[in-house]
């Protein structure tokens, strides 16, 4: 039984003459559960559903591409002799923080769209997102990336690992960090600690993304630092940089919102309110 968990098939199933990899898997099942969870928080919050929908029809496809744009931009040299393997998104190649760039311009122009209040918006997603970047983050381990530096098999069994991830560590015959698995460890502990946050009711709005870019970009500053993949800018790792400026950012909203901003602004659940109103606002488009 241990030998089989120990092979992983990077593809699902077939098709026909369509392979459906378990990295596209994953990260489908992760998006689905995402949306879901905002959707059910949009509801408990007053607000429509069809709002997390609606925003989510555009943050996934702009955040896959960003995080493919992202990706390309910093390996372009094993790229332009084959540019045609930009569009294989399943052999992996995702980068996170190209798609967060690409979701958050993504959000902000919804917002705008729609006469929605950008942070509450942005609030509504945070937890889900944590959630989805853990789930993730396996399809990393199938495809075998994503990993750090070598260590011993001694050391991965003292972590009380199953045997399925020290031998899906074992790579080209050396067993590397799991950092795919500290991520995703880190993720879904800010996801849970998002939902108590959440449910103190004493947040202002804007403050839930913060401890996102706070939480998360801590965590991937160390993790980073462990991996063999990590993009360069010069002798900088860029992930680490960004993971760096996000944090300060984070800091930075928390202390001008609470502290200098005036009037203040609302809790996270204070007098929420439908903003639009989806159901009339078809029926308008039917007529």
């Amino acid at each position: 039984m241990q030998e089989l968990l120990a092979v992983i098939d990077p593809i699902a199933f077939e098709l026909g003459p369509i392979s459906v990899a378990w990295y596209g898997v994953i990260i489908a099942l992760a998006m689905l559960l995402a949306v879901f969870l905002a959707s059910r928080e949009a509801k408990k919050l007053g607000m429509d559903s069809d709002i997390v929908i609606d925003v989510a029809f555009w943050i996934i496809p702009f955040g896959i591409i960003g995080a493919r744009i992202y990706y390309v931009l910093f390996e372009l040299d094993s790229y332009i002799q084959d540019p045609i393997r930009i569009l294989f998104i399943w052999e992996g190649g995702l980068a996170i923080y190209g798609g967060i760039i690409a979701g958050f311009f993504t959000i902000l122009w919804f917002a705008h769209k729609e006469n929605l209040d950008i942070w509450l918006l942005f609030d509504l997603v945070a937890p889900s997102l944590l959630i989805a970047q853990s789930i993730g983050r396996w399809g990393n381990f199938v495809n075998q990336e994503a990993f750090g530096g070598e260590v011993s098999r001694e050391f991965l069994e003292s972590l009380y690992l199953p045997e399925f991830i020290i031998e899906g560590m074992n790579i080209n015959g050396a067993y590397h960090h799991p950092t795919f698995l500290y991520e995703s460890i880190l993720t879904l502990t800010g996801f849970i600690i998002a939902l108590v946050l959440r449910r103190k009711g004493n947040l202002l709005r804007g403050e839930l993304i913060s401890f996102y870019l706070i939480w998360y970009g801590t965590g991937r500053f160390f993790i980073e630092g462990m991996r063999t993949d990590s993009l360069y800018i010069g002798p900088l790792r860029v992930s680490q940089v960004l993971s760096a400026l996000i944090v300060l950012l984070g800091v930075g909203i928390i202390l001008y919102r609470r502290f200098y901003l005036y009037p203040r602004p609302p809790y996270y659940s204070e007098g929420v309110k439908p903003e639009i109103d989806f159901a009339k606002k078809k029926a308008s488009y039917d007529q």
